[in-house]
C-alpha cells in the first residue's frame, strides 16, 4: 500500500493526523498551518500593537514554551513589532515548580528573552509547599489561583508591562466553560471565554493566543519542533475539581474531534446572554457573595457543593415515588396530581405577581487596606486567605542551624540515624 500524501501539498508523506478535525498532513505543513493558525487568532482579535511590551507567563511546560517560540517566530516573520519577555511565578513547590524553572532558564537564551521571577515566599511570606502542610490537599487549589493571579500581576507591574499573555488552550477553555455550568456559575462565562480580559481591579490586560489550538496540536508541535520543556503535572492538582471536568471533555473528545471547539463556542454563545451588570466583573461590592472552599474548590452560594445546590438522597426516593403514584392513578384513569403535599388547586386565586430582579450596581473598587492591591472589598482575596493561614500557623518556631538543617532537622531523624550496638558484658 502506498504511503498517504499530506493533505495540502500532496507530494510529502503525511506523517500527523491532526486532532481537530483528522487531516492527514506532513510534518512542515503541520507547522506552518499551525503557526498560521496562530497567526490569524492575533490579527483577528487585535491583540497587539507595534512598539508594545509582553510579557509571556513562563512556567516551563508545554503551553507557554511552544507560545514562547510561536510568537517569537511570527513577531519577526510578520514584524509584529513586540518586545517580548518572559515571567515566570515561583510558587514554591519543591520537586516541581524548582525542576520546571531550571526549563524557563534555558528558553530564555535559546530564545534571547529576558527573565523575570516573581516567588510566592518574596510576596505572602509563604510558598504552597508550606500551604500545603497548613490546609491539606484539598484546598490549595483555590489558595495558589488566588495567589498566582495578583503574583502575575504584581510581576508584569514591577517591570512596568500592561500585557501578559497565558498559553491557555482550547482545552483548557473547554474545561473552565464545564466547570462553570456544572457550577451554575454562569455569570463567569465572560471572563473564561473572552480571549483578552482587563479587570479595573488591574493596570494590565491578559490575552490567550492559543485559545483555539487543541492541546494534542500543541504537543505534536513542540515535539516536531524540538523544543525544550518540561512535562511533569503539578504534584497537588490530581485533588482539583478541573480533573473531572478534564475527563469530561477528553471522553466527548474521543467520540466527537470537534467537541471541544463546540464547547468553547457554546460558552462564548451563552456568554453574550449573560447581562453586564451580573457577569464576574460587574458585581456590586455590596452584594459579593462571601466564597467558601468546599472539597479543594471555591465555591459560591448556591453552587453545585453548596447546600442549596445539591438534592439529597431522601428528595429523590421521593421524586421516584411520586412518579410511581402517578404512572398509577393514570393507568387507573385519574387525573395526574402534580400538586405538593400541603397545597390545594385555587382556580379563582389571581397568579402570583413575579417580583422585579434587583438592579445590580457597578463594583466599586478600591485599594486593600493591608497590601494596596485593587479590590472590590477593603481587604482583597489573597490577604483574606493569608489571614486565614497566619492565625493557624505556630507563634514559637524552632529554629535548626543552617549545618544541621539537612542532616538532623528534627529529633526523629536524628533517633533514626542512630546506631545503637548492644552492650557485652565481659565479666
Amino acid at each position: 500500500m502506498p504511503p498517504t500524501p499530506c493533505a495540502l501539498c500532496h507530494t510529502s508523506r503525511a506523517l500527523i493526523i491532526r486532532p481537530k478535525n483528522h487531516q492527514k498532513l506532513c510534518k512542515t505543513c503541520f507547522i506552518t498551518l499551525f503557526e498560521t493558525e496562530i497567526h490569524n487568532t492575533i490579527i483577528s482579535n487585535s491583540l497587539f500593537h507595534p512598539g508594545e511590551q509582553i510579557a509571556i507567563g513562563a512556567s516551563g511546560g508545554k503551553d507557554s514554551t511552544v507560545l514562547a517560540s510561536v510568537l517569537k517566530t511570527l513577531n519577526e516573520r510578520y514584524n509584529y513589532g513586540l518586545d517580548l519577555l518572559l515571567l515566570s511565578i515561583d510558587e514554591g513547590i519543591k520537586g516541581y515548580r524548582d525542576d520546571s524553572l531550571e526549563t524557563v532558564k534555558r528558553n530564555a537564551v535559546q530564545y534571547s528573552m529576558p527573565l523575570s521571577i516573581v516567588g510566592y515566599d518574596e510576596l505572602y511570606g509563604w510558598t504552597m509547599d508550606q500551604v500545603v502542610s497548613q490546609i491539606g490537599k484539598k484546598g490549595n487549589c483555590t489558595y495558589c489561583g488566588v495567589f498566582r493571579r495578583q503574583a502575575l500581576d504584581r510581576g508584569a507591574a514591577r517591570l512596568g508591562i500592561k500585557h501578559v499573555v497565558t498559553g491557555h488552550n482550547a482545552d483548557d477553555v473547554a474545561e473552565t466553560v464545564m466547570m462553570n455550568l456544572l457550577r451554575g456559575d454562569l455569570p463567569r462565562l465572560s471572563r473564561a471565554t473572552s480571549i483578552v480580559t482587563a479587570s479595573a481591579a488591574s493596570e494590565s490586560k491578559r490575552s490567550k493566543p492559543l485559545k483555539y489550538a487543541y492541546e494534542k496540536e500543541i504537543v505534536l508541535y513542540a515535539h516536531h519542533k524540538g523544543l525544550d520543556y518540561f512535562s511533569t503535572e503539578c504534584i497537588y492538582s490530581p485533588e482539583a475539581f478541573r480533573g473531572s471536568a478534564r475527563t469530561l471533555i477528553k471522553n466527548l473528545e474521543s467520540v466527537r474531534p470537534s467537541a471541544i471547539l463546540d464547547v468553547v463556542k457554546s460558552g462564548e454563545d451563552m456568554a453574550k446572554l449573560v447581562p453586564p451588570e451580573v457577569s464576574d466583573s460587574g458585581q456590586s461590592s455590596g452584594n459579593v457573595k462571601d466564597v467558601v472552599v468546599i472539597n479543594g474548590e471555591a465555591e459560591g452560594e448556591g453552587g453545585c457543593g453548596s447546600a442549596h445546590g445539591r438534592a439529597s438522597g431522601g428528595e429523590m426516593a421521593a421524586t421516584e415515588e411520586k412518579l410511581r403514584g402517578d404512572e398509577l392513578a393514570a393507568s387507573n384513569g385519574r387525573e395526574t396530581d402534580f400538586t405538593k403535599k400541603g397545597q390545594r388547586h385555587d382556580r379563582h386565586k389571581p397568579p402570583t405577581p413575579v417580583k422585579a430582579s434587583k438592579k445590580v450596581s457597578k463594583q466599586q473598587l478600591q485599594n486593600c487596606v493591608r497590601c494596596g492591591y485593587l479590590s472590590s472589598q477593603s481587604v482583597c482575596k489573597a490577604c483574606m486567605l493569608l489571614e486565614g493561614l497566619n492565625k493557624n500557623r505556630p507563634k514559637t518556631e524552632i529554629k535548626v542551624g543552617v549545618e544541621e538543617e539537612d542532616s538532623s532537622p528534627t529529633l526523629t531523624r536524628r533517633i533514626e540515624g542512630l546506631n545503637i550496638t548492644p552492650s557485652v558484658d565481659i565479666t
